[in-house]
This record gives structure tokens, sequence and C-alpha cells, in this order.
């Protein structure tokens, strides 16, 4: 793993996390650890409105942190209930926390490769709908990541478990001098808390 992401891994402290907000992230803990104990692949698929901010920062932060506590056969992905383009001060944010990313295609929706390690595959971001083929389409946990998805999506077809962790939108900050300190703020509260998840798996 890059060693500027270690330093920012080094600021996680999970005493801060409140134990109200644990018992939120503990099925998703539960669901990992059943997966891992019947030695079947993970697949967790962050779904947001616009799969533009949270779901990609926790599908970034929850693959890095399974490749931090050498959790195998993780399979991160993210989407919407609408496809609209993965917003660039994400990707600013994540770069400046250690991340290496390259953009891939240039358009509306670009296409990023994301990589927390020299020798690992990278993530590939963009914006999609949570029933993109790009997704797994059954045998994954649903985790919604802002309550407009949890709302709007009763019925997640393909997915064997739906887990509400909801996390406030850093769009409020946007055009505002509190952008960056808001955005970097966000990622490191989704940051601290994937890792707490995979902290708690057992192999």
């Amino acid at each position: 793993m890059y060693s500027t992401i270690l330093k920012t891994v080094e600021q996680f402290h999970f005493e801060n996390i409140s134990n109200d907000r644990k018992n939120i992230l503990q099925p998703l803990i539960d669901y990992i650890q059943g997966k891992v104990n019947s030695k079947k692949p993970v697949n967790l698929n962050f779904i947001c409105t616009h799969n533009s901010r949270r779901s990609h920062l926790s599908q970034v932060w929850a693959q890095t942190s399974a490749s931090f506590y050498n959790i195998d056969n993780v399979h991160c992905y993210s989407g919407g209930t609408e496809e609209t383009a993965l917003f660039p001060k994400v990707i600013e944010t994540l770069s400046n926390q250690g991340f290496q990313i390259f953009k891939i295609t240039d358009s509306n929706n670009p296409i990023y490769a994301i990589k927390y390690d020299e020798n690992s595959s990278p993530i590939i971001g963009f914006s999609k709908k949570y029933n993109d083929a790009f997704n797994p389409i059954s045998n994954f946990a649903a985790i919604l990541t802002c309550s407009q998805a949890d709302e709007g999506c009763p019925f997640i077809s393909g997915a064997e478990k739906r887990i509400p962790i909801t996390y406030e939108d850093p769009k409020i900050s946007d055009d505002t001098t509190e952008q960056t300190e808001v955005y970097k703020q966000r990622s490191f509260q989704i940051a601290t808390e994937m890792m707490y998840i995979f902290s708690q798996i057992t192999v």
C-alpha cells in the first residue's frame, strides 16, 4: 500500500466512533464475517442517489480497508439511482489522501483508475446506476450511503442484504470556501468507519 495512504490511516482513531454509530455499522460487519466464514466472495455495492460522491468514497475506502487487513476475496462496487458523473472534488480529495489516480477517458462521465497499491488492480471509478452491468447482479450486500437512496430504493434486485449506512452529503459545501475541508472530513469519516468494519473481521 502506498506510504502516503498509510500516513492517512495512521490518523484514524476508532474510539472516536460512537457506540450508536458502531451499532449502525454492525450489520455490515456481520455480513462480511459470514461470507468470510463460509469462504464465499464478499460483494459490496455502495449506493447513493447520483453515484458521484459518498458511494465512491465508500467503495474506494472499503476496498482499501479490505487490503489493509488482508481480507481476501472482497469486491467493492458503487452505483446510484441515477447516472451522473464522479465529482472532481472527490478525485482531488482521494489524491490528496494518497491515492494514485489516472483518468482513462475524458467525457461527461469520465472513467478513472484509482490505485491504493502499486501491485494491486486499480479500482475503476465512474458514475453508473446500481444495476449497471459493471456491478454484480446477485449475491451482494447493498449499502445505502444516503437517505434519499435508502428511501427511494425499497427493493434492490439481487441484493442478499440491504444495509443503510448514511453520510451527510459534502455537496452542501460546493462553491464555498469550506469545500476542501468538508470533502476531506467526509472522506476521513468514511475511511475511518470502513477501516473499523474490516478491523473487526477475523480470518
